[in-house]
């Protein structure tokens, strides 16, 4: 019997092998089953390993054992190991735990690899892969197939059903009443009381729908807990699971520091057959949606529930274990390669990071942005940069010569061997978009794969240096830069012998101006040449009709690299570094200097000042009018801002700490890495934190806080223009009109402003 369709979900079985979901090319869903056991294995003195043979076979679960030779990417000789093949996949990682706790001095390979890379690794399928399955009368898969690659640029999408569910409002503010779901064009309201026409509703659709995603608002951390909790009580099943034998998986809440950061991840609940994703606990979802999410999992061949929920970087480490796999090199359970020794000014030489070069503070206008696409993943590709290449020849030692011999050309090393296909769909994609007009019904999901895409790419580099990486290697990582330094220089010079200034260098990516180049063609000539003398992939991100850099709020005299915005030639704008790009901005500020900034997308090289200032100024007005009589809502002026350790590691209480103390008098627990929403208020503690029982007294907002963060908002706009701080406020707060009741506001005319300050904005 043969099926085609696509792959929806894989897992262990529990009585061995593993349990297959396809969605059918007919509509069905079939439940397939086949043997698949897996293999770990173990290194050290043959002494321990013979002692390990023998443990084994006192195990009451079923193994197969034997030698065989392997290749440990940083050693140059295969090794011989113990190979330990478990039949029943299920019961392999309880194995493995008894076998380190017993021989922990032995180094283990394969032991916690993702059973989908496995799978991936033999039958060359992955998640929503398109394939074809040979299966028997009892539904045991003889052959699989797959018919289409996880590199094409448009494969055939599934069907997909999804049921949305999400409660009335956010369970942290406020306890929910009902719960909201859609189907399609169905949309159903189940109140949460009482509790048994609830899930007695809630399993009829369900079952009336079977879908295959359940997607989902606050599921993880309360929805689903609360719905499995309702159901044991009630003794009333819910069929979450397509998978009936089995419970849905519970993975308890975590915090962990990553790239500077501490970083919280909510408990999660997975299902078995179908898949539940949660847009409140999904990793980037707010980012790239479900089909960023999708493309992941097919590049990756994590499952969806995974892919959906773990960072890019563990995406780019399944890449490469799946690399690995396919060409029997073996997966270290830990990583085993030490950093290797060098004096200080050999690690000062070495370990630059990448380039920056501090812009020119100010405005200016007719500015082309040229960056590198995704420098630094071509750069390992380009230059087989890869932990077991780095230093082992002379190839292109001249570009980096404070390290030494990079890396080789051949053969090609296994990061690079990762990174090729992805980045060529990440340019063919690009390309596609370039071209493509933002209607188009592709465009959309275009724009998800492309990001997606982009967020393995840039974890791919730091992941050659983190210290916990399967693969990784702190040399390779300082090749990288080196190499990025030398191309960036490269670029400059290159822009300079054309007659181009260079008002700023980024790591990847350059500003440049010249009197008279202001189109998409007058640029042209800089691209070739600086793709002529680097080698690597560049493009022209578009050029400004004017931008502004940004100097520091401590010394005006100091520019700020990543600080700056502008206004694209088709009216788009781009911001780095200001406070609308902060994600503990209030809405309401960065909503208004967003406004500010539409309103100086008009400016232009010919255009006084005075043209577009007086509609800015009244604009401020209102809004500070509007802040002052209560008319902002409190949503609006929400704080949100991450708790960077335990409260009782603070010495002095920041105001995110305050509000999690705040919490915790009444019950409610925080922890290291998650967002607290906060209000600022006058007096002690000068916070209320927005999820306590009560409502916050409105009379209690600190306004005069607010205003201040309005005023250093719009300064940050108009600062280049030749509007100061002490300006601004002066116009602002000195004007009796200021205070006039609603509807009175008289109009606004430029000669309102004092003498002295008309004079400055005119000529300065």
């Amino acid at each position: 019997m043969e099926h085609t369709g696509w792959l929806l979900d894989l897992f262990a079985d529990p009585q061995g092998g593993v349990i297959l979901w396809l969605l059918g090319d007919d509509g069905k869903r079939y439940r397939l089953r086949q043997d698949f056991p897996i293999t770990f294995y173990a290194a050290g003195p043959a002494a321990r390993l013979r002692a390990l043979w023998r443990f084994l076979e006192q195990q009451p679960i079923p193994v197969n054992l034997s030698r065989v030779e392997r290749h440990d990417l940083f050693q140059p000789q295969p090794l011989t190991v113990l190979a330990v093949q478990v039949p029943q996949p299920a019961r392999q990682p309880r194995l493995f735990q008894r076998v380190a706790r017993q021989f922990p001095e032995l180094t283990y390979y394969d032991t916690d690899v993702q059973l989908t890379l496995r799978y991936s690794a033999v039958h060359r399928v992955f998640p929503l892969a398109r394939c074809r399955v040979q299966v028997d009368e009892a539904g045991q898969v003889e052959e699989i197939t797959a018919l289409d690659l996880p590199w094409d640029i448009d494969p055939p999408q599934p069907p997909l059903r999804i049921l949305d569910l999400e409660p009335d409002s956010d369970p942290a503010h406020a306890s929910p009443t009902h719960l909201s779901l859609r189907f399609e064009r169905f949309t159903y309201r189940l109140p949460l009381t009482p509790i048994r026409p609830l899930l007695l509703g809630l399993r009829s659709i369900i079952q009336r729908h079977d879908p295959d995603l359940l997607l989902t608002s606050w599921g993880d951390t309360w929805l689903m807990p609360r719905l499995l909790e309702l159901s044991r009580k009630a003794d009333l099943e819910l069929p979450f699971n397509r998978e009936r034998s089995l419970a849905p998986a519970h993975k308890p809440e975590r915090t962990y520091f990553s790239y500077g950061q501490v970083v919280h991840q909510g408990r999660q609940v997975l299902l078995f057959g179908r898949w539940h994703i949660d847009r409140y606990n999904a990793m980037l979802f707010h980012d790239y949606g479900m089909h960023g999410i999708y493309e992941l999992s097919r590049v990756t061949s994590l499952p969806i529930q995974t892919s959906a929920r773990v960072s890019p970087g563990s995406g780019i480490s399944a890449m490469q274990m799946l690399t690995a796999l396919r060409q029997d090199i073996l997966v270290p359970w830990h990583k085993q390669q030490a950093e290797r020794p060098k004096t200080i000014l050999d690690l000062m030489r070495a370990d630059q990071g990448g380039l920056v070069y501090q812009p020119t503070i100010g405005l200016h206008y007719d500015v082309a942005e040229i960056d590198f696409i995704s420098m630094y993943p071509s750069i390992m590709v380009h230059f087989n940069i890869s932990p077991e290449t780095v230093g082992s020849s002379q190839a292109i030692a001249d570009a980096a010569p404070e390290l030494g011999p990079p890396g080789d050309p051949q053969p090609q090393g296994l990061v690079p061997q990762t990174l090729a296909p992805l980045l060529e769909k990440r340019l063919e994609i690009k390309t596609h978009l370039a071209t493509m007009p933002s209607w188009h019904p592709q465009h959309k999901i275009y724009r998800a794969r492309a990001s997606a895409h982009k967020w393995l790419l840039v974890t791919c580099f730091g992941y050659l240096g983190y210290k916990n990486a399967r693969f990784g290697r702190i040399e390779a990582h300082e090749a990288v830069t080196a190499y990025g330094r030398e191309a960036l220089l490269r670029a400059k010079e290159a822009a300079e012998a054309l007659g181009f200034d260079v008002l700023h260098l980024y790591v990847d990516g350059m500003w440049i101006a010249k009197p008279g180049a202001a189109r998409v063609p007058d640029f042209q000539p800089v691209l070739e040449a600086i793709s002529e003398r680097t080698g690597l992939p560049i493009a022209l991100e578009g050029v400004y009709r004017w931008m502004a850099f940004l100097a520091s709020r401590v010394d005006a005299r100091v520019p700020v690299a990543n600080r700056y915005f502008g206004v694209f030639q088709d009216g788009s704008v781009k911001v780095r570094g200001i406070e609308a790009r902060r994600r503990d901005t209030p809405h309401f500020i960065a909503r208004t200097q967003a406004e500010l900034l539409g309103e100086l997308a008009h400016a232009a090289r010919n255009v006084p000042v005075d043209a577009y200032l007086p509609r800015i100024l009244a604009l401020l007005r209102r809004k500070l009018l509007a802040l002052r009589q209560g008319r902002i809502p409190l949503e609006e002026l929400l704080v949100a801002q991450k708790l960077s350790r335990e409260l009782d590691e603070f010495r002095t209480l920041s105001p995110v700490a305050r509000a999690a103390t705040q919490l915790l008098a009444v019950g409610k627990t925080t922890s290291p890495g998650e967002k607290i929403r906060f209000l600022y208020t006058r007096g002690e503690p000068g916070v209320y934190a927005w999820n306590l029982p009560q409502p916050p007294d409105l009379a209690s907002v600190d306004v005069e806080r607010y205003s201040e963060l309005l005023l250093r908002a719009a300064t940050t706009m108009l600062e280049p223009f030749g509007v100061s701080k002490q300006m601004l406020s002066q116009w602002l707060f000195s004007n009796a009109a200021y205070n006039a009741p609603p509807g009175k506001l008289p109009a606004f005319k430029y000669r309102d402003l004092p003498l002295w300050n008309t004079r400055y904005l005119l000529e300065g």
